[in-house]
């Protein structure tokens, strides 16, 4: 099973890596992008069959390493 968690900054947060890429791409003649916001996607191959059990790990992984939580969210896609 193929697990994607996507991790992202909050609302509010600064993201200095995205208003740089929208300067770029503003620069590069691309007028019609509002904003720009970086994050990180992480994909994940596990050994499980129980989706509800692997949908709680991958909560916990989240949680614990994958985000920081304070600044950051995330979602979580199974694909099977």
């Amino acid at each position: 099973m193929k697990a994607i968690v996507n991790v992202y900054l909050k609302n509010g947060v600064l993201d200095p890596q995205g208003k740089a890429v929208h300067h770029a791409l503003g620069s590069l003649g691309f007028e019609n992008v509002n904003d720009v916001r970086i994050g990180k996607q992480i994909v994940l191959e596990l050994d499980s069959s129980d989706r509800v059990q692997a949908e709680s790990e991958l909560i916990e992984m989240a949680e614990m390493l994958l985000a920081n939580t304070v600044i950051e969210d995330y979602d979580i896609e199974i694909v099977e």
